[in-house]
C-alpha cells in the first residue's frame, strides 16, 4: 500500500520513485482497466467537473488495487485541435507553447488532487508520436474503403471558424464566441461504420453493461426492417427510393416529406411559386436544428412544394411537402406518410392534409374512433386491415412478409 502520511507533494514524489500506481504487464493478478475522459487543455486551468469525475474513476481504481488487482489507470490530454489554433491568433502565442503549458498546469492541478493514475501512459494527442498512429490508422480504414468523403450539414461559428458538436450550441449561439451558429454545407470526412452495424447490435449481448447504456447504443445503432420502393418526381428528373418500415399500411399513405436538408430541394422548387415559401421554410427548420428545438409540438413546421411523387402502389400520386421531422440521413430524405404514423398523423393534421386510415381495432367503438382520425392508431399487432382489399380482415401483426411478397 501506498504511505500516504507527511506533506502532500512529498507523498507524490514518494508515489512516483516507488511507481505504487504503475500497471505491471507481467504481473499475475487479474487485470482491470479504467479510463477517465481526457480534458483538452485550451483553458488555463481545470474546472470543476473534471475532479467531479476523477475522484469517481479514482475510487474504482483504488478499491480495484485493494482487491488484489493489476488496475491500469492512465491519463492524458485531448490536445489536438481547431481552439487552441484560434487562441494563438487571438494572443499570437504559438499553439504548441500555449498549449504544453496549459498540460504542464493541468498535470500539476491532477497531482496535487492525490489521484492515482499511473504517469508512465501519459498521452499526449498532439505529440507527433502519438499522432503518427492516428493516421497509420486512417489509412489503413481507407486502404479497406471504411474512410470517404462526402457533403454533409454542420453547426458553424464565423468568427471561430470552426465546426461545432450540438453541445456547444447554446440557444443557437457558440458557447466560446457568444454569436450566432448557422448550419453550413461542407465536404467532410466519414467512417463506414454502417458496414458493421448488425455486428455492433449482435455484440450487445455479449458485453457485461447496464441496460440503459446498452438500450442507447441500439436506439444509436437504429435497425429498421422493411422494403424499399423505387419513386420518381414527377415533371422532374430525379428518381430514389423510399424506405417503408411498415408495408402493411402502404394503401394509407396520402402524402410524402422531404428533408430540409436535401440538396435537390432548391432545385426542386426554383423558378415555381412555392419556391420562397419552401425555402423559408427550411431556414425556419434550419435555425430550429442549431437551437435544438425539435421535439416540441410548436415546431412542427413544413410547407408544399408543388411537386408530386408517382405512386402506382397505393392511393395515387402523392403531394411533397418538406417537413421538420424528416432526417437527411434517414434513407433518402424522403418518406411516404400515412394515417398510422403520429408524426405524419400530426402533420397532416396541423397542415390539414387529407388522412386514410386502413387499420382499424378490433372493438366497432374504437374502430369509429380511428375512421373519425381522433387519434392515430399505429403497430398494433391485432390491428385488422381493411385495405387492400385482398388482405382484408386479416391482422397487422401477421400480414407483413405476404404484403411484402
Amino acid at each position: 500500500m501506498a504511505d500516504n502520511t507527511g506533506d502532500p507533494e512529498e507523498i507524490h514524489d514518494r508515489w512516483q520513485k516507488t511507481k505504487v500506481f504503475q500497471a505491471d504487464d507481467a504481473s499475475a493478478q487479474p487485470k482491470f482497466y479504467c479510463l477517465d475522459m481526457f480534458p483538452y487543455p485550451s483553458a488555463q486551468g481545470l474546472h470543476v467537473g473534471h475532479p467531479e469525475g476523477y475522484t469517481a474513476t479514482d475510487i474504482i481504481s483504488r478499491y480495484k488495487r485493494m482487491n488484489g488487482y493489476n488496475v491500469m489507470h492512465p491519463m492524458g490530454w485531448d490536445a489536438f485541435g481547431l481552439p487552441a489554433e484560434n487562441y494563438a491568433i487571438t494572443t499570437g502565442v504559438d499553439p504548441d507553447r500555449s498549449t504544453h503549458a496549459n498540460i504542464e498546469n493541468f498535470r500539476r492541478q491532477i497531482q496535487e488532487l492525490g489521484f492515482s493514475y499511473d504517469w508512465s501512459r501519459e498521452i499526449d494527442t498532439s505529440s507527433p508520436e502519438y499522432y503518427r498512429w492516428t493516421q497509420w490508422m486512417f489509412l489503413q480504414m481507407y486502404a479497406h474503403g471504411l474512410a470517404y468523403k462526402k457533403h454533409a450539414r454542420v453547426n458553424w461559428c464565423n468568427t471561430c471558424q470552426t465546426v461545432l458538436a450540438n453541445e456547444q450550441v447554446i440557444d443557437g449561439m457558440c458557447e466560446r464566441s457568444k454569436d450566432p451558429v448557422v448550419q453550413k454545407e461542407l465536404e467532410q470526412w466519414f467512417f463506414k461504420i454502417t458496414d458493421y452495424a448488425e455486428r455492433l447490435l449482435n455484440d450487445l449481448e455479449t458485453i457485461d453493461w447496464p441496460e440503459p447504456i446498452t438500450l442507447m447504443q441500439r436506439n444509436w445503432i437504429g435497425r429498421s426492417e422493411g422494403v424499399n420502393v423505387h419513386c420518381r418526381i414527377k415533371e422532374f428528373e430525379y428518381e430514389f427510393d423510399v424506405f417503408d418500415s411498415v408495408p402493411q399500411t402502404f394503401m394509407a399513405q396520402t402524402f410524402a416529406v422531404i428533408s430540409a436538408d436535401h440538396p435537390k430541394l432548391p432545385e426542386l422548387v426554383a423558378g415555381t411559386p412555392h419556391e420562397r415559401e419552401v425555402m423559408d421554410c427550411v431556414a425556419r427548420i434550419q435555425r430550429a436544428k442549431i437551437e435544438r428545438k425539435y421535439g416540441e409540438e410548436e415546431m412542427i413546421d413544413g410547407a408544399f412544394t408543388g411537386r408530386y411523387i408517382h405512386d402506382p402502389y397505393g392511393t395515387g400520386d402523392l403531394p411533397l411537402w418538406v417537413a421538420s421531422f424528416v432526417v437527411m440521413d434517414y434513407g433518402s430524405g424522403i418518406v411516404n406518410c400515412s394515417a398510422h404514423d403520429e408524426r405524419d398523423f400530426a402533420f397532416a393534421k396541423k397542415f390539414n392534409i387529407p388522412l386514410r386510415p386502413v387499420m382499424f381495432p378490433e372493438d366497432p367503438v374504437e374502430a369509429e374512433k380511428v375512421r373519425t382520425l381522433d387519434y392515430c392508431y399505429h403497430h398494433a399487432e391485432n390491428g385488422v386491415l381493411a385495405a387492400p382489399e385482398k388482405f382484408a380482415g386479416r391482422k397487422w401483426g401477421e400480414v407483413r412478409e405476404d404484403i411484402i411478397a
